[in-house]
């Protein structure tokens, strides 16, 4: 997989099918430029109208010509990842540390989840919510775990907000997250190349990045991105200090945010918060290019399908039931 996205389009007819915008060793400033040039005056305006009201108290000059992560040297990295900690630190008195987790070759991620045994106890969720150090008084995550009536296949009219015992009679759980699309139609529409696909599946946001736009949410059939209409807040004692910065790091006012299969993690080896938190053994995680993985297994052994196939997204994201 070549490091610079393609932008080979959608498929909807929205236009996102135009040529990439060219960074040249740019600015965010110069992206904007080109983004302008690329998506037309109209749809580019409409892009940026949600910045009229935007407001991230702590981006200062040097943040907005920060250069785009891909193109960042060590030296420049240290330098924003350092400024993160400190800006964590005024901002929450935590101290945390933001690391830099590369992919690893020859490792594509994959999760499967069987819905035989999925109980709805929404675990999976309360994990991420803490791993991930989403705001609190939301109670934001990045999974969503769906009732669904036996039988019934339909997400647009599973229930995400029963407050019932688990699980249910006749119904079945469905928890729904990001599915790291072969073809994530939120990476084409992206104005400014704020979001991508990593050589190990993952679709990741730079969140210094991002403006806002929440054409990527639009985008997402599964309704898996996430905007953060106010600052996060997490008390000091709750944060989690292990951070990467295209994970788990606090998010500002204003950009969009998404599952990452716990990177953090995952690239050290370690499995997802989900997973580890599931009481009944529902998830299944793994290099989808090693063979002898859990993962290969349940996908070479099950009769798996993946959410909306007719949409051709292609997801790394398995769905199966016991035979």
């Amino acid at each position: 997989m070549e490091n610079q996205p393609t932008n080979s389009g959608c498929g909807s007819g929205c236009g996102c099918h135009q040529e990439p915008v060219d960074r040249g060793g740019s600015t965010r400033r110069n992206l904007l430029k080109g983004a302008a040039v690329t998506l037309g005056a109209a749809a580019f305006a409409k892009a940026l109208a949600p910045l009229a009201t935007w407001s991230r108290d702590n981006l200062s000059v040097d943040d907005f010509l920060q250069q785009h992560y891909r193109e960042l040297d060590k030296e420049q990295l240290a330098a924003v990842l350092k400024h993160l900690e400190e800006d964590t630190k005024k901002d929450y008195g935590a101290d945390v540390t933001i690391g830099d987790h590369r992919p690893q070759k020859g490792v594509k991620f994959g999760y499967a989840l069987n819905l035989s045994v999925c109980i709805g106890c929404r675990r999976c969720a309360e994990a991420c919510h803490h791993e991930n150090n989403h705001d609190r008084v939301t109670g934001n995550s990045y999974i969503r775990v769906l009732e669904m009536q036996k039988g019934s296949m339909d997400i647009e009219h599973g229930n995400a907000h029963y407050d019932h015992p688990v699980p249910h009679p006749d119904k079945f759980y469905m928890p729904v997250q990001c599915q790291q699309c072969e073809n994530p139609p939120c990476v084409h529409v992206c104005p400014v190349e704020a979001t991508w696909k990593e050589d190990d599946g993952i679709v990741v946001v730079d969140y210094n990045w991002c403006i806002g736009c929440r054409y990527c949410e639009a985008a997402c059939p599964y309704h898996a991105r996430r905007f953060n209409w106010t600052k996060p807040e997490i008390p000091k004692e709750e944060i989690n200090p292990n951070q990467s910065y295209l994970s788990n790091r606090i998010r500002p006012q204003g950009v969009m945010e998404k599952c990452t299969f716990c990177l953090h993690r995952t690239r050290e080896g370690k499995m997802p918060a989900c997973l580890e938190a599931c009481p009944t053994g529902a998830r299944v995680f793994g290099n989808l290019l090693d063979p002898e993985s859990e993962i290969r297994k349940v996908i070479d052994n099950k009769r798996v399908f993946v959410l909306k196939e007719e949409l051709g997204t292609r997801p790394s994201f398995f769905y199966f039931f016991d035979e």
